[in-house]
């Protein structure tokens, strides 16, 4: 395990990786949405992760970088891949074929409650503090307003709902596990686990979909796959690496509360869609919470209210 420490809060640098990763994950929502109208789930998680495979390992490529050749960093990296990317994907993306993209976006913003939790058992330099824990729970109390009283009414789609919380528990296991790459750098890293996915998913899907006897995709959803393997994975998870290494798997996590304004701002931007009286006010709690945990803001309050020493 690690021993070294990470950054317990995050700059302006690593605020704007983690919105500007909010973005690109938020899309991979609608995206996503759009292939799974037409391919089955397992087969568009193949597609994603290799046409993302590919991207990344030309950046590697290009880079002058080499991927590692070591058996042992590999191992870790099938680990890796298994986590981020086979597991959550598939559940995500099956859950989508019964659950709105948008409430699926919501209920995987539960990563950073299981994070801390698994973080706090599994490491030694990110402990459950009362006031990451109390930054968490206001956050998701704002998710849980965004989602609204009638969001988990009807049995049809319980274990949708269950499904994509279980990839949030996934990603939880991953953003701790992801920490043993901090010496790698993030192309490499990124390049490897979705490498590492590509093999695990490839017999995986021509097994269960046997996709050769699927119908020929539509141009819409050729496109929208080309946008979440490039857009919303491979650039995405240059970012997440990045912001893994430099400011650790509590706050990376973090990104999941960003993700549903992101995807509801996307909507309302090019979908015309909605925004709704709660879903400001579940943002009010997930900007509370994200600032208790990053913890500056509430310094800063602190030293504005506390009566300054008399001159003397």
């Amino acid at each position: 395990m690690p021993t070294d420490s990470v950054k317990g809060a995050m700059g302006p640098l690593e605020w704007g990786l983690l919105l500007l990763l909010s973005v690109l994950w938020g899309g991979s929502f609608f995206f996503s949405k759009i292939a799974v109208g037409e391919l089955p789930p397992l087969t568009v998680v193949l597609c994603r992760v290799v046409l993302a495979a590919l991207t990344l390992n030309l950046v590697v490529l290009l880079s002058g970088r080499r991927m590692p050749a070591d058996p042992r960093t590999w191992g870790a990296l099938v680990v890796m891949g298994v986590l981020n990317n086979a597991v959550p994907f598939s559940l995500i993306f099956w859950g989508q074929t019964q659950i709105a993209s948008g409430l699926a976006s919501i209920l995987n913003a539960t990563t950073p409650l299981f994070t801390v939790l698994v973080a706090h058992v599994a490491t030694t330099d990110e402990p459950l503090t009362p006031r990451r824990l109390l930054g968490v729970l206001t956050g998701i109390a704002g998710v849980a307003i965004m989602i609204g009283p009638g969001a988990f009414t009807g049995g049809g789609a319980t274990v949708a709902k269950i499904a994509v919380l279980g990839a949030a528990l996934s990603y939880a296991f991953a953003a701790i596990w992801g920490r043993r790459f901090r010496g790698l750098p993030p192309t490499v890293t990124a390049a490897g686990q979705l490498t590492a996915s590509t093999i695990v998913m490839t017999p995986v899907a021509l097994l269960v979909d046997r996709p050769w006897t699927l119908s020929p995709p539509s141009t819409r959803v050729i496109w929208a796959i080309v946008a979440l393997a490039i857009v919303s994975t491979a650039a995405g998870y240059l970012l997440y690496f990045a912001v893994l290494s430099r400011a650790g798997a509590t706050n990376v996590s973090l990104v999941t509360l960003l993700i549903p304004p992101s995807a509801m701002l996307l909507g309302a931007l090019f979908l015309a869609e909605q925004i709704e009286p709660r879903d400001l006010l579940g943002l009010v709690f997930i900007a509370g919470g994200l600032a208790a945990i990053d913890g500056r803001p509430l310094r800063w309050l602190q030293r504005r209210v506390q009566p300054q020493p008399a001159a003397a």
